[in-house]
């Protein structure tokens, strides 16, 4: 009998009943902040406006070296709040980490970006999959700020690590009210055991910021763990209210460079030899179409004029031999923009430190409990291509094909349409 294509259905798990305060753990949750006074108002009053009970609620507030008030506007204000401000900006996930590390006797963790609003029985519900022992993470139903459309219903990702927010600009439907197995909790709306949390080693300080959660969650499924997703526990998002902000090319870099190294960890052996690979030439490819480079002239040698008799060009050898580690500037500079810069030395972060990584991954492979083929479906469309160029896609298609990537992945497609890029 042939094996009936997967589907979402198969991830679905049954909803638990409800849990009693009694039974419900003390919880910090840990907000980071940067530059966003403007967000806390709205995020902060519905947080402790929530039916959590008061004295099992803990609120952290890590600052990245705000300079727009923000930590005398939450002492005035939050004095409940525990505040630990950091002399410069750490990052998502260091700061999540610090706060982490502030819990006390907390036995659950919760994160929470700061442009959120959250719904009164967002942190029981998050919580209750915890309490009945049915997952160790769980991630809220997330809503756009006017509530018309998702913003996250649960995560997957593509093979090479680009990870997809489920749902996201969708209208609400009864389909996004299911609890379900999801690879990741999205950090922006999570809770997690803390004892695990630590063992787990937490977000990776590395990633800075962009798909630590995608990391960690993965990462939670390898050593044997599950993570759910809770929709009946409901938060409000701006989306992107912080990275905005900041320079295009620092993001960039670190959105290109995540993926892969979460890649790197989190694959076994053998496959990891099929993905990265492409998931390089995908790189590279994606790097060309935003650089500004040409492709052609002047480039090729089939369109070079002869130089002058008796120049040092006319000399081919002696050419190579000259720009071999010489300064750029005595050959010509060629523009590049600074997106493109970005993806280079995101790419490099990875191959130039191969001996850190190569530990890194050892430190994630050795503890692994669960294969990845059991791993797969939670990526719901892992042959998500994200790029519309022709050249990118035909490189997608062969290269995927020729390192047998696509066979990895036969018909564990879960999802009937790409996510929005």
């Amino acid at each position: 009998m042939s094996k009936s294509k997967p589907s979402l259905a198969d991830l679905y798990v049954k909803p638990g009943k409800a849990v009693a305060d009694a039974q419900l753990p003390r919880v910090t949750v840990v907000i980071l902040n940067l530059n966003g006074k403007h967000h806390l108002e709205l995020c902060l009053n519905s947080l402790f406006a929530m039916d959590y009970p008061g004295e099992k609620l803990d609120v952290v507030m890590v600052d990245n070296a705000s300079d727009d008030g923000s930590v005398e506007f939450i002492r005035r204000k939050w004095p409940q709040v525990r505040l630990h401000v950091n002399s410069r900006n750490v990052g998502f996930a260091p700061g999540c980490n610090i706060g982490a590390s502030l819990r006390g006797e907390s036995s659950v963790l919760a994160f929470l970006n700061n442009d959120m609003r959250v719904d009164k029985a967002w942190l029981r519900e998050l919580v209750a999959p915890l309490v009945r022992g049915e997952c160790v993470a769980t991630t809220s139903k997330m809503m756009s700020w006017d509530g018309k459309t998702l913003d996250s219903a649960g995560g997957g990702m593509n093979f090479h690590g680009f990870g997809l927010q489920y749902g996201y600009k969708d209208p609400p439907h009864h389909d996004y009210d299911k609890p379900r197995k999801t690879l990741f909790a999205c950090g922006g709306a999570m809770a997690m055991d803390a004892k695990l949390y630590d063992r787990l080693g937490g977000f990776d300080n590395e990633f800075f910021a962009y798909y630590e959660d995608v990391d960690l969650g993965w990462r939670t499924w390898v050593l044997g763990h599950e993570v759910h997703y809770a929709p009946a526990s409901v938060c409000w998002h701006h989306h992107h209210g912080t990275s905005k902000r900041l320079p295009l090319e620092t993001v960039r870099l670190i959105q290109v460079r995540n993926p892969l190294l979460a890649c790197f960890k989190n694959y076994e052996d053998e496959n990891l030899r099929k993905v990265l690979p492409v998931a390089l030439a995908l790189a590279f490819r994606r790097t060309l179409i935003i650089s500004g480079i040409p492709s052609d002239q002047p480039y090729r040698i089939e369109h070079a004029r002869p130089a002058e008799p008796g120049a040092d060009s006319t000399k081919l050898d002696k050419l190579l031999g000259k720009l071999r580690l010489k300064a750029p500037a005595k050959h010509g500079v060629a523009p590049i923009t600074r997106v493109g810069v970005a993806d280079l030395i995101a790419v490099n972060d990875l191959l130039s430190n191969w001996e850190h990584w190569m530990r890194r991954r050892a430190e994630v492979q050795s503890r692994r409990k669960r294969g990845d083929a059991e791993i797969f479906r939670l990526f719901l469309r892992p042959m998500w291509c994200i790029e519309k160029d022709p050249q990118y896609q035909q490189l997608f298609a062969g290269a995927s094909a020729l390192f047998g990537v696509d066979e990895l992945f036969a018909g564990l497609t879960l999802i009937d349409k790409d996510p929005v890029g």
